[in-house]
């Protein structure tokens, strides 16, 4: 039963591990369109795009260093870790890809 769960949260943090990168990379991509000017992003969002990384690197420590404190499994302190970035890349796909590219 134990290798079942082993096997379950191992599935699934990749799978979360994947969106992540997944959608962090299309995030990267509109962003640079949007610093060159094609694609339409809010005044803001480098400034922005600076201090989510900064909250979400912390707080993904923060989550790492509590799972290991609690005696987690390699992959359950990954998964912990992972869920700070995956909270903000899937909204700023949502929110980006919305804005669309700007036609001339």
């Amino acid at each position: 039963m134990f290798y079942l769960r082993a096997w379950t949260d191992l599935t699934a943090t990749s799978y979360q591990m994947t969106a992540m990168a997944l959608e962090a990379q299309a995030v990267v991509w509109m962003r640079l369109w949007g610093m060159v000017g094609a694609w339409n992003v809010s005044p803001s969002e480098n400034r922005q795009m600076v201090a989510e990384k900064l909250v979400a690197g912390l707080k993904a420590q923060q989550a790492a260093t509590l799972a290991v404190a609690s005696g987690k499994s390699p992959v359950q302190t990954a998964a912990a870790a992972l869920k700070p970035s995956r909270r903000k890349t899937s909204p700023n796909l949502s929110r980006l890809s919305k804005r669309g590219p700007k036609l001339i």
